[in-house]
């Protein structure tokens, strides 16, 4: 629970706010911790999202599910938001799956409870604009890796911001992220090693 407080209340402040006690006793008990084993499904295709968690610890990978191998499109770590977000935001049912990688520990709030925080609270549409900013940024960055990068360039980028993390994900979900198959990152990795 110190953990997601400590993060939410340096997000807060960035946006000049400091939540209040009232805002806490309104926003923590809505939060549930839940833990998860590893290749446990989050969110299946064709389920609505229903919440939007914080990885107090673990991997997790958001994938289109295919026939010939899965497409995996976003790796989430340790301190970020993880959540089929336009499935949430929309409430219509999820394209793509979402799966925990390690054990993980989630931090959850359903999107009726969210809805309660953002009625009763100030602070809570400040950090509900704030993790919503994140999401996408973490996804624009993405994208422009794709177009601007080269693959040997979003592997490095990625082994330099989880160093450690990124060891527990297997090499062919790894390859599936940064756009190329499991031998051409195997290349890869002889090259810079």
């Amino acid at each position: 629970m110190e953990q997601i407080k400590a993060y939410l209340q340096d997000s807060s402040r960035l946006a000049g706010h400091i939540p209040s006690e009232r805002d806490w006793e309104i926003i923590l008990p809505k939060l549930a911790r839940q833990e998860f084993s590893k290749k446990h499904i989050l969110t299946k295709a064709g389920q609505t999202e229903n919440c939007l968690s914080f990885i107090e610890s673990g991997v997790a990978r958001f994938y289109i599910p295919k026939q010939e191998k899965d497409l995996t499109f976003n790796i989430v770590f340790d301190n970020g938001f993880l959540s089929a977000y336009d499935s949430f935001l929309t409430q219509t049912p999820s394209t793509y799956n979402i799966e925990t990688l390690t054990d993980t520990t989630l931090w959850r709030l359903t999107y009726s409870d969210l809805q309660i925080i953002y009625k009763e609270t100030e602070i809570g549409n400040i950090i509900g604009r704030q993790a919503s900013e994140e999401l996408f940024l973490k996804k624009q960055k993405r994208e422009l890796a794709l177009l601007n990068l080269t693959a040997e360039q979003r592997y490095l980028n990625l082994f330099s911001e989880q160093p450690k993390l990124i060891q527990q994900i297997p090499l062919k979900y790894i390859a599936s992220y940064i756009g190329i198959t499991p031998q051409a990152l195997s290349r890869i990795r002889k090259r810079i090693c």
